[in-house]
């Protein structure tokens, strides 16, 4: 599944303990710089690796960060930071009309497609979710922190499940109302 791939440096920070996150970013970057390697030389665009290109860009100061001040007053906010990052490159990817989903959506996609209306307003609609998932998160994620709270699993996991569930639902709502229109 491509979104798990795009996402597995946040994923693997996600789910290192805590007391290690100067290690869980070194990893996380690695991984980033990593993704981004294998999918230019399989001939992915750099411009079809948004989010890709903004985790190593994220992780990279976060490793910094977390290697030169490992008791930074940041780092219990580091999972509010992490879905604020992940919803401004969203956004991003929104504002320059190229939603980080369309390189994602282009892997499995004929390359007719591509430049259809429905495609790329599909993909709007979907970055768009992700954008206000990782917003949503990232807000819920400060106030608990800044709440004290240690136990930040669910809203972690929620900002990546709801908007999956939400591509895998919609994406077979258009090819259904898409194979209704072809029939006619």
């Amino acid at each position: 599944m491509s979104y798990l791939r795009t996402f597995a440096p946040w994923i693997v920070y996600a789910i290192i303990p805590s007391a290690h996150w100067n290690w869980a970013a070194l990893i996380a970057l690695v991984l980033s710089i990593g993704l981004i390697a294998q999918q230019t030389r399989s001939g992915r665009t750099l411009d079809a690796q948004i989010i890709e290109i903004g985790s190593a860009v994220f992780f990279a100061a976060i490793t910094v960060i977390a290697f030169v001040t490992p008791d930074s007053g940041l780092h219990p906010y580091t999972p509010a930071l992490s879905s604020a990052a992940l919803a401004l490159i969203a956004g991003a990817s929104l504002a320059v009309r190229k939603p980080f989903t369309l390189g994602i959506a282009k892997q499995t996609t004929p390359r007719e497609f591509w430049g259809q209306p429905l495609f790329i307003r599909t993909n709007v609609i979907i970055t768009s979710v992700w954008t206000a998932s990782f917003a949503v998160a990232a807000i819920a994620l400060a106030t608990l922190a800044h709440s004290g709270a240690t136990t930040r699993t669910i809203v972690q996991i929620a900002a990546f499940v709801v908007p999956m569930i939400f591509t895998v639902r919609y994406v077979a709502h258009i090819q259904a109302k898409a194979a209704q229109l072809r029939t006619r």
